[in-house]
C-alpha cells in the first residue's frame, strides 16, 4: 500500500527541466535575518536554515514535490545569540546540532543539540544548550559515525571535541589549539572522506590545516597547513 502510493505520487509528477524552479518554493525571509546554514537531513526529509543576527532557526519538512511545508511554531527561537553551524547527525536524521557564535563575553560559546519532528518540530534536547568554554564557536562537523561533534572557535582560535551520546546529548572532551597561534581566523571545517582527518581554513593566514583524528581527539599534523594565492581570502571548505 505504502509502495503503491509512492508510485503513484510520483507519476502524477511532471518532469522539471534542469534546473526549473518549483513552483511555489520560494521562501521569504525578513530584512536583516543574515542567513547562514542551510541543510538537509541525511534522508532528505527536513531543511534547516538559521538565521545568523536575529537568532532565529526556520525547520521545514520536504513535502514529496520538493515544496517546503514549515513546521508548527517555526521559527523556533536559538539557544544562544548568532546560531551559525549547523549539521544533522550522520547516524541519525532526527538529531540536530547548531553553534551559537554571539554570546559575546569570554567563553561564552555553545552548542545546541535538537531532536527534529517528521513535521520539523524542534525540541531540545537534554540540557541543552551544551557549554563550549571558548569564544565565537561558528562551524561544527561531525564524524561520519555520529560518534563526535567538532566545533572550530573563530573567536579562540580552537577546536573543541564533544562525545554524542545516544539520545544527541554532548559532553566536551577536549579542546585543540593550532600550531600557528591566534588570530589566524579559522573557519569552515570538513572531514576528509575516510573521516581520518579534519580541514580548517585558516581565512587571515590563506591556508588550510589538516589534524589527526583519533575519537574525539585531535591533533595538528606537523607540516600540513596548505598555503593558498595571496588575497584568496578561503572562507568554506568541501570534501569529496
Amino acid at each position: 500500500m505504502k509502495v503503491g502510493s509512492c508510485q503513484t505520487v510520483q507519476s502524477s509528477l511532471a518532469p522539471l527541466p534542469w534546473g526549473a524552479q518549483v513552483a511555489g518554493s520560494t521562501v521569504a525571509l525578513p530584512d536583516g535575518s543574515s542567513p547562514g546554514d542551510v541543510l538537509f537531513s541525511g534522508d532528505g526529509s527536513r531543511l534547516l536554515g538559521v538565521r545568523v543576527n536575529t537568532s532565529l532557526i526556520d525547520s521545514f519538512a520536504v513535502q514529496p514535490d520538493g515544496r517546503l511545508a514549515a513546521a508548527p511554531g517555526s521559527p523556533f527561537a536559538a539557544q544562544g545569540a548568532g546560531p551559525f553551524g549547523s549539521e544533522f547527525r550522520p547516524t541519525d536524521s532526527a538529531q540536530l546540532f547548531v553553534s551559537n557564535a554571539h554570546n559575546g563575553g569570554t567563553n561564552l560559546g555553545t552548542v545546541s543539540a535538537f531532536a527534529v519532528g517528521a513535521d520539523g518540530t524542534l525540541t531540545s534536547i537534554g540540557s541543552s544548550p551544551y557549554p563550549d568554554f571558548q569564544n565565537a564557536p561558528c562551524w561544527v562537523e561531525i564524524s561520519h559515525d555520529g560518534a563526535y561533534l567538532f566545533a572550530v572557535n573563530t573567536g579562540s582560535t580552537t577546536i573543541s571535541g564533544y562525545r554524542i551520546s545516544a539520545d544527541g546529548s554532548l559532553t566536551n572532551v577536549s579542546t585543540t589549539g593550532f600550531r600557528s597561534g591566534t588570530g589566524i581566523r579559522p573557519f569552515d571545517a570538513r572531514l576528509d572522506p575516510t573521516g581520518a582527518d579534519l580541514y580548517v581554513v585558516d581565512a587571515a593566514l590563506n591556508a588550510v590545516s589538516a589534524f589527526a583524528v583519533s575519537g574525539g581527539a585531535l591533533n595538528e599534523i606537523s607540516g600540513s597547513a596548505f598555503s593558498l594565492p595571496v588575497g584568496a581570502t578561503p572562507f568554506g571548505l568541501v570534501a569529496i
